[in-house]
């Protein structure tokens, strides 16, 4: 995922020499030049970038005159680049993530990517966790997602139709894919994250394991180890191994471990009909 980045000066040479130093910058796209603020503010509604590097000092509207006239919602994040050393409180006074000083110096502008990098994860994590709980809310509610068909026996007896999830919001860059839950073979923990390996891709969900647990159907999704989640309707064979360990191959061809804390309760599910009906011992 890329940063996509404006940037607005309106010198010709100091926006060629800033696109010169950002070129060596993997995870920084420049979608748009602008030379001046009027620009500006329309390039952020066309564009919706994530990053602006702001002159201060333009002609017709200044750079803070910008950050005064956009929608809070529709911001980027802003790096202010000015002449003036005295323009650095007002900079931080708009809420600049930071403000560089022309000509720009190589290892002040590395400082203020680095910056710019840990926000941004910030904001990513933020929104995904916020599409996580709303998702999260239809499941436990009356929602958008549609019920996998489980029953379970309430306290008064009643069946009480499970609500799972069929699809989930994967963020990738400002856009979010919905990722059919059918398609995934399994999800291992990666710190904060959850990968979900689905038709030979890796999708990234900032998410707990016990919050997949309770999204997804637990008739098909099983836990084999305390990191991993298996879709079993996608296991094509068990292989015992050492100390009462065992590893589930997958019909993508890669083998998962299976500890012995969990394989009872996985070999059971693999047992029942329906689930995963051609999966047997190797």
């Amino acid at each position: 995922m890329t940063i996509r980045t404006l940037i607005v000066d309106d010198e010709p040479l100091a926006r060629r020499g800033l696109q010169l130093r950002l070129r060596d910058a993997a995870d920084i796209t420049i979608v748009r030049q602008c030379a001046n603020g009027r620009e500006a503010i329309a390039a952020i509604a066309e564009e919706a970038p994530d990053l602006m590097f702001l002159d201060i000092q333009m002609p017709g509207l200044s750079g803070l005159e910008v950050v005064a006239q956009v929608p809070q919602e529709s911001m980027p994040m802003v790096v202010f680049v000015t002449a003036f050393d005295r323009y650095a409180i007002n900079a931080f006074e708009a809420h600049a993530l930071d403000y560089l000083l022309k000509p720009v110096d190589d290892t002040r502008l590395a400082a203020a990517l680095d910056r710019v990098r840990a926000q941004w994860q910030q904001q990513q994590a933020i929104a995904q966790r916020e599409q996580l709980m709303a998702l999260l809310a239809d499941v436990k509610g009356n929602g958008e997602i549609a019920p996998q068909g489980a029953v379970e026996t309430g306290a008064a007896g009643a069946a009480d139709v499970r609500r799972y999830a069929r699809m989930l919001p994967i963020r990738s860059g400002r856009e979010t894919i919905r990722l059919d839950v059918t398609t995934i073979d399994w999800i291992d923990a990666a710190g904060d994250y959850m990968c979900l390996h689905a038709d030979g891709q890796t999708h990234v969900l900032r998410a707990t394991m016990k919050e997949l647990e309770e999204m997804l159907d637990p008739q098909v999704f099983q836990r084999v180890h305390r990191s991993t989640i298996v879709n079993l309707a996608r296991v094509r064979s068990l292989r015992p191994h050492l100390n009462g360990e065992c590893f589930l191959k997958l019909q993508s061809g890669q083998e998962v471990k299976l500890s012995r804390s969990f394989r009872d309760k996985v070999e059971l599910l693999l047992d029942r009909s329906g689930v995963a009906p051609h999966a047997h011992r190797a």
